[in-house]
């Protein structure tokens, strides 16, 4: 049993959900990233999603992609991804890459799942791959030993939840809504449609994402879901902080109000 599933194993123990935090690797800086993810861990998160910045993200909103254009100035590339995801795993925190799917390929397929499980890292997410065009990355994956992790949304069809479901190793992200990421007022109930039907077909966990971003919409999702996905609430925090310090505290506070939101489902 790898140390994704011992979590969210844990986790259903506590009759609680696992709460998931994403930042991009780069943002606001190097050390920046790193700094603020261990704060985030410290403070509650569970598991954490380092971003691969790319150029052409279909999946984020404006406040991700801001994030992601900060990064990219700065030089972050799949190296630098690969060194982040190495210092966070040693807080102890299972850590996974998001990525879209060019990077990777552009890495090399076998190099990129031997590399990131080198530096610890126990997953992937890929939100541009289908199952079948995954052939190649799942022999790779299987061979690093770290787990995939696949998207269905509101319009997947069951027998295609069913296909995504049965190629996912690690948990199943469960797009909240339909579009890009970014914080909402509310999560949607399509959102708990969703999880519903998608925990008909597999025992694997899942994790809800898109929009999460208090402690309450936190509660919300825990009621349904065996994860919450919080990342643009993240990065605004640090984005709209005066000082970098400033910034580590609304981190600190965001993520201690989610963990207290996933404890009362």
């Amino acid at each position: 049993m790898g140390a994704l599933q011992e979590k969210f194993d844990a986790a259903r123990a506590e009759h609680r959900a696992v709460l998931i935090g994403y930042l991009p690797a780069g943002f606001p800086d190097y050390d920046g990233c790193i700094e603020a993810i261990a704060i985030m861990v410290e403070s509650g998160v569970d598991v954490v999603e380092v971003g691969l910045p790319y150029s052409d993200p279909l999946m984020d909103g404006a406040t991700i992609q801001q994030a992601v254009d900060i990064a990219l100035s700065g030089g972050t590339a799949t190296p630098t991804v690969l060194s982040t995801v190495a210092a966070i795993a040693a807080t102890g925190a299972p850590t996974l890459v998001m990525s879209y799917w060019n990077p990777i390929e552009k890495y090399g397929v076998e190099a990129f799942a031997r590399d990131l499980a080198g530096a610890g890292g126990v997953g992937v997410i890929t939100p541009d791959l289908t199952p079948e065009e995954s052939g190649p990355w799942m022999r790779a994956t299987d061979s690093a030993g770290i787990d995939r992790v696949y998207l269905v949304a509101p319009s997947s069809s069951d027998e295609r939840i069913a296909v995504v479901a049965g190629a996912t190793t690690g948990f199943v992200y469960a797009a909240s809504t339909m579009g890009v990421t970014g914080t909402r007022t509310t999560v949607g109930s399509a959102a708990g449609d969703l999880v519903a039907r998608t925990r008909a077909l597999t025992d694997r966990p899942i994790a809800v994402g898109l929009g999460v971003s208090t402690g309450d919409q936190a509660a919300e999702v825990a009621a349904y879901a065996d994860g919450v996905i919080v990342g643009s609430a993240f990065v605004r925090a640090l984005l709209d902080a005066p000082s970098r310090g400033a910034g580590l505290d609304a981190v600190a506070a965001l993520t201690v109000s989610l963990a207290a939101g996933v404890r009362r489902r």
